[in-house]
C-alpha cells in the first residue's frame, strides 16, 4: 500500500510561508541577509530549519535569537571554513553536530546532526525542502516530514520542543510523509507513538490527522513488545533526550549509556 500523501512538493518547490518569526536582535537582519547572500554565492547547499521552518508551516510567531542553518556532514568544515575565510569567528561547540559562526553579537548555528546523533542530514532532506523568500533572498527550508524528524528528541529540561511536533502535526499534517517518518524513527519508535499519542491527547477532535495505518502499526509492535521477556542490559535511552538530566542513571545506577555496557538485571 502507498501511504504517501498526494500533492507533496518536489525538493525546493516554492512554498508559501504562513508565517515568520520575530528577531529578538532587528539589527541582526543586515548580518542574516549577508549571510543568506554568500551561502548561495558560494554555491554551499544548506537548508534554514528551526523556528524559520516552524513559523512556515504553522504561522505561530515568536521571538528567534539566530538562524539554524542545516548542512550535510561533509559541508560542515567547508561552510565554517569559508566564513572564517572571511574574517568571521567560528567556533565548533560540539564536533558530533554542531558549529558556529559570528559577527560581533550576532551568530548563526550551522547543524549537520542531532546532539544524539540519531538524525544526520541526508539527500532526502534537501529534496523534500521547500523554497521560501526570507530577507528578499531564495531559501531551502527544511520539509515538514524532516521538521517532526528533528524536533522528536529535543526533550531537556529546560526546552521541550513537543509542542512544535504536535502544531506541526496540526497545521501541516497533509504534508508530511508518514511512511517515510516512520522509516527515520524506526529504531526508536516508541518515541514517534508517544508524540501522536500526546497528539491525540492535546487534539481530541483532530485525531484523524494522524493516518489511522500508521497508529495501527505502532500499536501492534506494542502489544508483540509486551509479550517478551524484559531486556537483559540496564539502558537508559533517556540520554539521548538528555545528557545531563538522565546524568546520574548512568553514572551511580548502574544503567548503560545510549553505547557502552552498563550493569546486568538480576532477577
Amino acid at each position: 500500500m502507498n501511504h504517501q500523501p498526494s500533492g507533496v512538493p518536489a525538493g525546493g518547490a516554492a512554498f508559501d510561508a504562513k508565517a515568520s518569526p520575530i528577531l529578538k536582535d532587528p539589527e541582526a537582519e543586515s548580518f542574516y541577509v549577508e549571510v543568506l547572500e554568500e551561502l548561495h554565492a558560494a554555491g554551499m547547499p544548506f537548508l534554514l530549519a528551526g523556528t524559520y521552518a516552524v513559523s512556515a508551516y504553522t504561522g505561530i510567531v515568536r521571538e528567534t535569537k539566530d538562524l539554524d542553518i542545516f548542512c550535510k556532514a561533509g559541508d560542515f568544515p567547508r561552510i565554517l571554513a569559508h566564513f572564517q575565510a572571511k574574517g568571521h569567528a567560528v567556533e565548533i561547540e560540539d564536533e558530533r553536530w554542531l558549529g558556529k559562526v559570528f559577527k560581533g553579537k550576532h551568530f548563526f548555528d550551522v547543524i549537520f546532526a542531532s546532539s544524539n546523533g540519531t538524525m544526520p542530514v541526508g539527500d532526502a532532506w534537501f529534496e523534500h525542502s521547500r523554497r521560501i523568500d526570507l530577507f528578499g533572498t531564495p531559501v531551502r527550508i527544511i520539509g515538514p516530514t524532516e521538521l517532526v524528524f528533528s524536533k522528536s528528541f529535543i526533550q531537556l529540561r529546560h526546552r521541550y520542543d513537543g509542542n512544535d511536533v504536535a502544531h506541526v502535526i496540526l497545521k501541516a499534517h497533509d504534508q508530511i510523509d508518514w511512511e517515510r517518518l516512520l522509516g527515520y524513527m524506526e529504531l526508536h519508535w516508541e518515541v514517534l507513538l508517544t508524540h501522536l499519542l500526546t497528539f491525540r491527547w492535546i487534539y481530541p477532535t483532530e485525531r484523524e490527522h494522524v493516518p489511522a495505518w500508521l497508529l495501527d502499526e505502532l500499536l501492534e509492535r506494542l502489544a508483540r513488545q509486551r509479550e517478551l521477556p524484559a531486556p537483559q542490559m540496564k539502558v537508559c535511552r533517556g540520554r539521548m533526550f538528555s545528557r545531563i538530566d538522565y546524568e546520574i542513571d548512568v553514572k551511580e545506577w548502574g544503567f548503560a549509556d545510549v553505547g557502552g555496557e552498563g550493569e546486568w538485571r538480576n532477577d
